[in-house]
Order: structure tokens, then C-alpha cells, then sequence
């Protein structure tokens, strides 16, 4: 069975938010693969997110939803969806 390999680009709610809190509750919850900053304009930067899933349905929205549901996140947008075989 093949993988997925996904990319989520996230926004924290303001620019006040610790960034280094904010990755490590994503590691908590999420445990991806890497984490990388992008900055955006103005102060604000986004997380950039890699996580390994099994092709299996409902495994985005799952991840999705566990990003989401972290207070400190503003917004997730799914980046790329890659299969991975091998």
C-alpha cells in the first residue's frame, strides 16, 4: 500500500503567538516528519508542515482536523498531497 506524503502551510491566530510553543504542541499532537518556518509579511510566519499518512480515506481530514483543533492555529491549508510507493 502506498503513502501519502502531505504538506500543510499554517498560520498562527496573530503574530504573538511563540512560535516554539506553537511547533511543540504540533509535534505533540501531529508528530510529523519536519517542521519549517516560512516567513509571510509583516512579522507573521507560517509553519510548514510534513506528515507521512497511510492512502487511506479519511487520513487528511483526520490530520486536518488535529491542526485545527490546536488554539493557537489560525489557519491550515493543505500545501500538497504526494503519493509515495515503495
Amino acid at each position: 500500500m502506498a503513502n501519502v506524503i502531505l504538506t500543510f502551510r499554517v498560520l498562527p491566530k496573530s503574530i504573538e503567538v511563540n512560535l516554539d510553543e506553537l511547533e511543540e504542541e504540533i509535534k505533540e499532537k501531529l508528530q510529523p516528519e519536519r517542521i519549517e518556518r516560512e516567513p509571510i509579511a509583516f512579522g507573521l510566519t507560517a509553519l510548514k508542515i510534513v506528515k507521512f499518512v497511510k492512502d487511506e480515506a479519511g487520513e487528511v481530514e483526520k490530520c486536518e482536523k488535529i491542526l485545527r483543533n490546536i488554539e493557537r492555529v489560525g489557519e491550515v491549508e493543505v500545501v500538497s498531497l504526494t503519493r509515495s510507493f515503495g
